[in-house]
């Protein structure tokens, strides 16, 4: 059995079976984030979240940033090109933390 089930992606909604108002309010608050142009186009958006679900490895996110990004007309390679830079972003913030080692080197005399 496979632990991550694309067909549960649809029982999102479900989340608020017991505090609904919370669910409520977090799909109205992600609604107007992630649905909507603002300073951001929802295409530009939609690669960002595609990014971020990567980075995050939820295949949830990814199978429906996947298709939000299609759907906005993001093509393969903006997505691919997204994904790397995320990617990017990741190595770089795992990199800069050796600054961290260095100065506890430094402190230790090594």
């Amino acid at each position: 059995m496979n632990y991550f089930e694309s067909g549960d992606l649809k029982k999102f909604g479900e989340i608020g079976k017991f505090r609904g108002e919370l669910a409520k309010s977090f799909f109205e608050y992600y609604g107007k984030v992630t649905g909507e142009d603002g300073a951001l186009t929802k295409r530009e958006k939609a690669l960002i979240a595609l990014a971020v679900a990567h980075t995050q490895k939820c295949p949830y996110c990814i199978d429906a940033y996947t298709e939000a990004c299609l759907s906005c007309g993001a093509d393969p390679e903006q997505m691919s090109e997204a994904v790397h830079v995320a990617a990017a972003m990741m190595a770089g913030i795992t990199l800069v933390h050796n600054v961290q080692m260095l100065n506890k080197l430094e402190k230790l005399g090594a």
